[in-house]
């Protein structure tokens, strides 16, 4: 029996809306995550958001259709000299508003969240020193079941 993508299992695009929403709902309430997103973004980010993790996790190529490749996303955060803890609290926001969003508390795919979120953070992190040149060209990257797929290095 196939499983169905983590997209699919999550409850499909309204599912990763509700996350982004509340990701950045959570964002906005850390002490240090708060600088950043409390700064007026693009009116549409939470879509934006949504659209590029449903991708990630198997559904629909909306956003690369839209906004661009994974260099696109990479781009806006590059160069931002990041704080050293920022990473570890975007994940926890993020596991929290998986919770808040109701996604569903199935042990393996909380997993597969939670390792791609890891794995996405470190990939953003890399690029945050000024001066850093993100490469052209990268796509969005894929997630599964098993962790990253296709050209997606772990």
């Amino acid at each position: 029996m196939t499983r169905p993508s983590i997209f699919e299992f999550a409850g499909g695009e309204p599912a990763f809306l509700a996350l982004a929403v509340a990701h950045h709902q959570r964002c906005l309430q850390d002490p240090v995550l708060n600088h950043p997103f409390s700064h007026p973004g693009h009116p549409e980010h939470e879509q934006r958001l949504a659209s590029y993790w449903a991708e990630v996790f198997g559904g629909p190529a909306r956003y690369s259709q839209s906004y661009g490749d994974h260099s696109a996303m990479v781009h806006i955060h590059a160069g931002q000299g990041m704080e050293e803890d920022l990473g570890e609290r975007f994940v926890r926001c993020f596991l929290l508003a998986v919770d808040d969003a109701g996604l569903p508390e199935d042990p393996e795919f909380r997993a597969s969240l939670a390792a791609y979120m890891r794995w996405a953070v470190r990939d953003v992190l890399t690029y945050s020193p000024a001066g850093s040149r993100v490469p052209t060209g990268l796509p969005v990257p894929r997630w599964s079941w098993d962790g990253p797929q296709d050209d997606t290095p772990a």
